[in-house]
C-alpha cells in the first residue's frame, strides 16, 4: 500500500496538480528557506505578497545578512510572529560569516541553524538538493492520519515521532522533492481541513478515515491551549509635531518592534477624564496636557492570546522625558515597524 500511494500522488502532482506559487520546483536554497520561514504561520495568500517583495528586496543571503534590522523588521510588519524574522538576519548573518554566504547542503546542517526545525530542513534537503528526507507539515499529518485512520495526537511527542516515521517510510526516496510537494498540496487542495473534496480523492477507497466515516475527527489534537487576555492603554504623548515612542526590548509579543507610552492591566480601566488626571499625575508629577481624543476599545487576536485596550491622544504643553522612549517627528512615522494593534490605530489617523 505505501508504494501505491507514493505512485498515485506522484501521478496526481503531474496530471491533475494546478497549485501555482512562485517557490515551487525553486531549486536556490535561500529562496526556499525565506518561503518556508514565511509560511510557518502565515497563510499562503497573505506570505504570497510578502515573500515576492522580500526575494525583490534581499534577492540573496548576502543581501539580508547586509541589512539593517529596522528595515527588514519594517518589511516583515503584518505578517506577525517577529521572532521567524529575528532568527532570519541571525540565520543570514552566521552563514555568511562561518560559510562565506553559501547555504549549507547537509540536512544536519541545515537543522543545527537557528529558526530551523526538522520541517524546514526537510524542505530545503530535498527541494534545493533532491535529498531524501520527507516533509511533516499540518497538510502531511493530515493526510496521513485519514488516508491510515491513525488517532495518535499529532501534537505530542509519540504522534510526531510516528508520523515522521510513517512519512518517511512513504517517501518516494529517488523523486523526494516531487513527492514531498505532491503530498503537502494534496492536503491544500483536496483533504482539506473542513470540507475536504473526498469525492475527488484518488485514495477514498482505502482511506480510512472516509471508509469509516473518521474524516472530521482526524487528525487528532491532544492539546487544548488556554487564552491570555491582556488589556494595552497607549497614551500618544504629543507635543508639537512630535511623539513619544520606544523599542520593544523585552521577551515578549512583538519584540523589536516599536510602540507609544503603555500602560498593561490584567482587566478594563475606567478613563473618564477625573481617573486619567490621577493617574497621569501619579506617574508625571503635574504634567500638563490637553485631551485630544480616546478611542473606542480595539481588539486584535493572537495565537493563545487576546490583545484588548484604548489609545489615549495627549497634547502636552512641556515636552518630558520617560526612560527608554524617545521623541520622533509625526512625519517619520511610518520608517518605524509597528505591530498590527498599533498600525490598525494609525490607519484611522491618515
Amino acid at each position: 500500500m505505501n508504494k501505491k500511494i507514493a505512485t498515485q500522488l506522484l501521478y496526481w502532482h503531474k496530471n491533475s496538480n494546478k497549485r501555482v506559487m512562485p517557490w515551487k520546483e525553486e531549486k536556490d536554497p535561500y529562496k526556499i528557506w525565506i518561503s518556508e520561514i514565511i509560511l510557518q504561520q502565515t497563510r499562503v495568500e497573505q506570505g504570497l505578497a510578502y515573500y515576492n517583495k522580500f526575494i525583490q528586496i534581499y534577492p540573496n543571503i548576502n543581501k539580508l545578512a547586509a541589512a539593517k534590522d529596522e528595515d527588514v523588521f519594517k518589511l516583515w510588519e503584518g505578517l506577525g510572529y517577529y521572532n521567524r524574522c529575528k532568527n532570519l538576519l541571525f540565520t543570514a548573518r552566521e552563514i555568511t560569516k562561518n560559510c562565506k554566504g553559501i547555504f549549507p547542503e547537509k540536512y544536519n546542517d541545515i537543522l543545527k541553524l537557528k529558526g530551523i526545525g526538522k520541517y524546514t530542513a526537510a524542505a530545503i534537503a530535498s527541494f534545493a538538493y533532491n535529498l531524501p528526507y520527507a516533509v511533516v507539515d499540518g497538510n502531511v499529518f493530515r493526510v496521513l492520519s485519514r488516508i491510515y485512520g491513525v488517532d495518535k495526537a499529532i501534537d505530542s511527542t509519540e504522534g510526531k515521532k510516528y508520523f515522521e516515521q510513517l512519512a518517511q517510510e512513504l517517501l518516494a526516496k529517488d523523486k523526494p522533492a516531487l513527492y514531498n510537494q505532491a503530498i503537502m498540496d494534496f492536503g491544500a487542495i483536496i483533504c482539506k481541513p473542513k470540507l475536504p473534496d473526498c469525492n475527488f480523492c484518488i485514495f477514498k477507497k482505502y482511506c480510512k478515515a472516509y471508509n469509516q466515516n473518521l474524516v472530521s475527527i482526524l487528525p487528532v489534537k491532544s492539546k487544548k491551549t488556554s487564552t491570555q487576555l491582556r488589556w494595552f492603554y497607549y497614551f500618544i504623548f504629543s507635543y508639537k509635531n512630535q511623539v513619544l515612542i520606544k523599542k520593544r526590548t523585552e521577551k515578549d509579543i512583538w519584540q523589536n518592534l516599536f510602540e507609544f507610552y503603555l500602560i498593561e492591566s490584567t482587566v478594563e480601566e475606567k478613563l473618564s477624564s477625573k481617573n486619567l488626571k490621577t493617574k497621569l499625575n501619579f506617574l508625571f508629577n503635574d504634567m500638563s496636557y490637553e485631551i485630544n481624543s480616546i478611542t473606542t476599545t480595539q481588539q486584535q487576536k493572537l495565537t493563545h492570546r487576546i490583545i484588548k485596550g484604548k489609545f489615549i491622544e495627549l497634547i502636552l504643553s512641556k515636552k518630558i522625558e520617560i526612560e527608554n522612549y524617545f521623541w520622533i517627528n509625526k512625519g517619520d512615522i511610518q520608517q518605524y515597524s509597528f505591530p498590527k494593534f498599533i498600525n490598525t490605530f494609525l490607519k484611522t489617523k491618515n
